[in-house]
């Protein structure tokens, strides 16, 4: 069940660009409980099946409830400024390492599944 949001002023929006992720998860209490945890997100609550993933200005995604899609998706890549305090922090939060940290040219990433099993990857600057 998709929620509409009232989103603000059309000037924070970026022609094109991605503007909203959407998460499927089984448990929204568990999913807010490990973003928040891992990241230090926080959440707009819409009921028992959905809750929105605040951002700086606006919302910038959410988390809906039902069986998360299989494996193999897009993949979300999140940013750090310290990539070895964000792995600590996804593996104390409860995530699963599915790739350890390794280098590309210009950074360095990991990918993790939330327990829901969403694969993500965050990755710093070289």
């Amino acid at each position: 069940m998709r929620i509409a949001l009232r989103m603000t002023d059309s000037a924070e929006h970026t022609h094109h660009a991605i503007d909203y992720i959407e998460f499927t998860v089984p448990d929204i209490a568990q999913a807010k409980a490990f973003y928040a945890a891992a990241f230090g997100w926080s959440f707009n609550d819409y009921g028992p099946d959905y809750a929105g993933i605040r951002g700086a200005t606006r919302e910038q995604g959410g988390f809906t409830k039902g069986e998360p899609k299989a494996a193999g998706g897009p993949l979300v890549v999140l940013f750090s400024k310290d990539l070895d305090s964000t792995l600590e922090a996804v593996k104390n939060a409860g995530g699963t390492i599915t790739t350890d940290p390794f280098e590309f040219p210009g950074g360095k990433r990991f990918h993790f599944a939330d327990p829901a099993g969403n694969e993500l990857a965050v990755w710093t600057l070289a």
